[in-house]
Order: C-alpha cells, then structure tokens, then sequence
C-alpha cells in the first residue's frame, strides 16, 4: 500500500495550458503582417528554452520570451503600444481565476480525509503564480504538504517524498506531463498515473513508446485515479506474495 500520494497542479488539477496557447496566439497575429506564423512558433520556444535557466518556468520567463521574439522578428520595429499589449497578456495570464478539472476535487477530498496516504501538492513553475493558483484552487487545506520547485527531475522527488518520511517505492505521482510527472518519478523507483491533457507544450513531449514499466498507468481522467491506485497496490501485494 503506498503512503504518499502526489499530485500535479497545472493541467491535472486545473487547467493551465489554454493560457499560453490563446498568448501565443496573439503573438502570431500581433506579428502576422512581418512574419509568418511558423517562423513565430518556432522563435518563441527558442527564447523560451534560452530563458529557462534564467527565469524558470511559467508566465514570466514566457511573457519576457514573447516580448524578445516580437523584437527580433520586427526587426526591432514593434511598437511600444504592440510591448505594452505583450506585458498586459502576462499580467491577464497571473490574474485569471483558477479553472478546476472536472473531478479534481472529489479524488482531493477522499484522499485527504484517508488517514493512510500522505498527500502532496508537487507544481513547478513562478513561486508567486503558483502560489496565487493553490490559494484560488480552494484546496490548500486537502494537502499535507505543498512543494512548488524549479525543476522535476528524478533528485527532486526522492528529496521530496524524503522529506515526508516515505521510500519512492511508497509513492505515487499523478500528472499530465511524461517528461515532469511521470519519468522521473518511475527513475527514482516510484509509481505514477499519467492523465494526458488536451494540450501539450512541446518542450513536456516525449517519446513514449518504449516506455515499458509496471509501475505506471494512465487514466482518461482524474476520477479513474482512486482506481487505478488500487490496481496498483494490489499488484504490488501480489507481487510482494510471490517473493515470501
């Protein structure tokens, strides 16, 4: 039986993506009559992959990448109306409400109150952004602990799940992104339920046909999840039975 359940926050818990993908849109017209639109996807993940390192994940690194793509691709002819229209899009993007999955709330809620799992809140992404969409979430109160990191890699989840006293074998991660949620989790010895979302980032993609592990699953959507647990730690007790 796992001891810690952990959960994404951004597009398995609430909705995150159609934000930047409805920015991006208005950068590709914003900047349609100097490039074509093509030319704008790709200069933009190019700055957003550059600033990574610098600004992190989320709508700041990402606003300050708009705002260099529509420089370079104007040839510096972008107005400071057009600047100023890019910072506000950031601005909206950390001031919309929090708009929760279907069925996020009541996987919480029956977690939250089962004295036998631990149950955390693992988001990456801008400090205060995050922080702004727990608070509006309404479900800071259902976690036994809330960790918004810089990274997800497989160091990160065995400190984590260290901190709350549990092996990785104990825990299981749900998320919607392979490449964060998911991968990691399995590298450390883990166990993860993947919730693909409608939409993806292309820097979240991977290839995911040579994944073969038993110890992930993936779920239509967040309400399969109590499910799938139990098939997991049957599995796991079954498998522990045969090693007796």
């Amino acid at each position: 039986m796992y001891k810690l359940i952990a959960f994404d926050g951004d597009d398995t818990l609430w909705h995150n993506e159609p934000l930047f993908r409805q920015a991006h849109i208005e950068l590709r017209e914003m900047l349609g009559h100097y490039v074509d639109p093509e030319q704008v996807d790709d200069r933009l993940y190019q700055a957003e992959l550059a600033n990574l390192s610098i600004y992190g994940y989320g709508v700041t690194g990402f606003t300050l990448s708009m705002i260099e793509t529509a420089i370079e691709l104007s040839d510096r002819k972008i107005s400071a109306e057009d600047i100023h229209k890019l910072a506000e899009i950031g601005k909206s993007m950390l001031r919309a409400p929090t708009r929760i999955i279907d069925g996020a709330e009541a996987v919480l809620k029956r977690y939250a109150k089962d004295p036998n799992y631990k149950v955390v809140l693992i988001t990456k992404g801008d400090l205060i952004a995050q922080q702004l969409k727990i608070d509006r979430s309404g479900f800071e109160d259902l976690f036994d602990g809330i960790e918004i990191v810089s990274e997800k890699d497989p160091l990160t989840y065995r400190n984590i799940f260290g901190r709350y006293g549990v092996e990785p074998e104990q825990a299981v991660m749900i998320g919607n992104s392979m490449k964060s949620d998911i991968l990691p989790v399995l590298a450390c010895g883990g166990a993860a339920i993947h919730i693909p979302y409608e939409i993806t980032w292309v820097h979240e993609m991977v290839d995911q046909t040579e994944i073969d592990n038993v110890n992930v699953e993936t779920a239509e959507t967040i309400s399969d999840v109590p499910g799938i647990i139990e098939k997991l730690e049957q599995r796991n007790t079954a498998g522990s039975m045969e090693h007796v």
